[in-house]
């Protein structure tokens, strides 16, 4: 465990903002690209059950028109024998009337085909009872002390940042499609974030973050987890569970900022045009360390007419070895946006940590295809 080292500074923390942003050129000069998504959606494939589940549930989720999906479903094959019994169930999710009947639509055509194999859910988590209200005030007390020494108890460092971008046209999460992989050099040195793009789809560029264009994001470097404890902010923290992450066991709180007192911002560049937006979500504390290993977040409040009506983010630490030495560094992160019906995902992971020096360079051989991290959901 690293000591904690002195508290950051007011005028550090500020300098380390939290901002999303959405650039234009994503859905501005990629419209060829866009129609050629539309083709693919249109495209008829065949769908799993687990598939077809996780289509439903999302759509009922995410509150998507019974038009858009069953529309969807009418272009789409299943791989399995589809049943009443199974149907209903899809009806107790609150799944819409056409959806039904297309549903209904496509039992026959099964017919024949194997039955899907549904799967057990898991013996329920026992919760042991949560901690009292003094102890619960002191467990967020810690946390928010670790929150706010966390950059000064960063060394200086450089790592890869390797951020894959996707899109979905359909809007139902189930159409994800690789638009580009990025890999950047971020350096982090005297309390400051340096990115330098080093390779577009593996092929090395000069262009900078805000010319390759798309939805990006900063802050992960500790400005998320500041703004979040920052007195100011007076964040309302409420518990929610105790759970497992990763191996950790942890503590979980709701967390609730409103748009006046949040520095979370979204940005769309065609118009530059700027938005504060409240957010919420859940924060994860290790027990033994009682520090943040993850920071859920979503937007809420957004003003209407923006451009971008939801935005989501995920932010996962781990410990992680440098110079000999463990610090509590991001592991990963994910960016959710919408626009319309359009949906944007950006998988960020963050590798090869080392100590800073002025020699220190990420080369091109150690760039090579990685395998995207396990997701690691935790047990609830």
């Amino acid at each position: 465990m690293v000591p904690l080292p002195r508290p950051a500074t007011a005028s550090k923390r500020k300098s380390l903002g939290y901002n999303v942003v959405m650039w234009g050129r994503t859905l501005a000069t990629l419209t060829l690209f866009f129609v050629f998504l539309h083709a693919v959606c249109l495209a008829q494939i065949t769908l799993s059950f687990a598939q077809l589940q996780e289509l439903l549930q999302s759509s009922v989720k995410q509150g998507l028109s019974d038009k858009e999906v069953s529309n969807y479903l009418k272009r789409q094959k299943l791989e399995f024998a589809l049943s009443d019994r199974i149907i209903e169930e899809f009806m107790g999710w609150g799944i819409g009337p056409r959806t039904i009947n297309v549903l209904r639509s496509m039992k026959p055509l099964t017919a024949g085909m194997a039955a899907p194999e549904i799967e057990k859910p898991p013996p329920k988590y026992k919760q042991p009872p949560p901690p009292s209200e003094d102890e619960q005030a002191r467990i967020i007390a810690e946390a928010r002390r670790t929150a706010l020494d966390y950059t000064d108890g960063l060394p200086d460092f450089v790592c890869l940042q390797l951020t894959r971008r996707y899109l979905d046209p359909s809007g139902l999460e189930m159409d994800w499609i690789k638009y580009d992989e990025i890999k950047t050099r971020v350096s982090y040195y005297e309390n400051h974030e340096n990115y330098e793009v080093l390779s577009v789809n593996n092929k090395m560029t000069g262009k900078s973050m805000h010319e390759l264009g798309g939805a990006t994001s900063t802050g992960e470097f500790g400005s998320m987890l500041a703004q979040i404890f920052e007195p100011a902010t007076a964040t309302r923290f409420k518990w929610a569970r105790h759970s497992l992450l990763r191996g950790h066991h942890v503590y979980v709180f709701h967390y609730q900022v409103p748009r006046t007192r949040s520095h979370w911002s979204l940005t769309y560049q065609p118009t530059s045009e700027t938005i504060v937006t409240g957010y919420q979500g859940l924060i994860y504390i290790d027990k033994e360390a009682e520090r943040v290993l993850r920071i859920a977040m979503s937007s809420y409040d957004i003003p209407s007419g923006f451009p971008i009506q939801e935005a989501r983010t995920r932010l996962d630490y781990d410990y992680t070895e440098i110079g000999g030495h463990e610090f509590l560094l991001p592991l990963k992160a994910q960016v959710r946006m919408r626009q319309e019906k359009h949906l944007i995902r950006n998988d960020v992971e963050f590798r090869l940590y080392r100590k800073f020096s002025a020699e220190s360079t990420l080369t091109f051989d150690e760039l090579d295809d990685f395998e995207p991290l396990p997701d690691n959901d935790p047990i609830e």
